[in-house]
């Protein structure tokens, strides 16, 4: 059972901590109706609120998820939308996009996935959230491609090639950071010679 108390605190310490949540107990308070109609991410032992979806961020999601069926196919790929991503024990996030090796089937009692092969985040009022945290945390969990479809600047920034970084927000970053825009395309590390106009991306 959990305790819902929103700090700790220590008889040594000279004030209150923030309570640090996971993801076990992330899931218990989902399923007790906690978070009903809200759509929230375990970030870092944190809990985040997001913004409710604008029409525009939802098309996106949309036009990122096809353009990536198309060179991912679904005999070998899962395009997963919304949905988590169980990196460690602290962190649950729901990216917009994940591609993760396999089918829906294959993760029916293993657990959420661990890594992605891509993880894209549309963004637009969340630009820091995903520039900062979400970009620390894909690094952390390994992911080699991580887009961000930059909806105010129009354009796809491209993470990749993560390492660990003690000077880093939780310890890790990504060193190749290139934004792209049209007529420009970008090509996806597991969809081997495949392309995406970035035209295609963005709404």
């Amino acid at each position: 059972m959990i305790v819902a108390t929103l700090s700790t605190i220590d008889e040594h310490a000279r004030g209150p901590a923030l309570r640090r949540w996971s993801y076990a107990e992330f899931e218990q308070l989902g399923e007790l109706g906690f978070f009903q109609n809200q759509r929230v991410e375990l970030i870092a032992g944190k809990i985040i609120k997001m913004a409710p979806q604008l029409d525009v961020h939802a098309a996106t999601i949309g036009l990122v998820q096809r353009a990536l069926e198309r060179v991912f196919p679904g005999s070998a790929f899962w395009v997963r939308t919304q949905l988590p991503l169980q990196i460690d024990r602290w962190s649950g996030p729901e990216p917009d996009i994940s591609v993760v090796p396999g089918g829906p089937r294959d993760y029916i009692g293993t657990g959420h996935p661990r890594t992605a092969l891509l993880v894209a985040e549309v963004s637009d009022t969340t630009l820091r959230l995903d520039r900062g945290r979400k970009a620390a945390l894909n690094a952390k969990a390994g992911v080699v491609d991580y887009w961000i479809v930059n909806l105010v600047e129009r354009q796809v920034e491209m993470h990749r090639n993560p390492v660990a970084d003690s000077t880093a927000k939780l310890g890790h970053r990504y060193t190749d950071i290139n934004p792209i825009t049209t007529p420009a395309a970008i090509s996806p590390l597991a969809a081997g010679s495949a392309s995406i106009a970035i035209a295609d991306l963005l709404p």
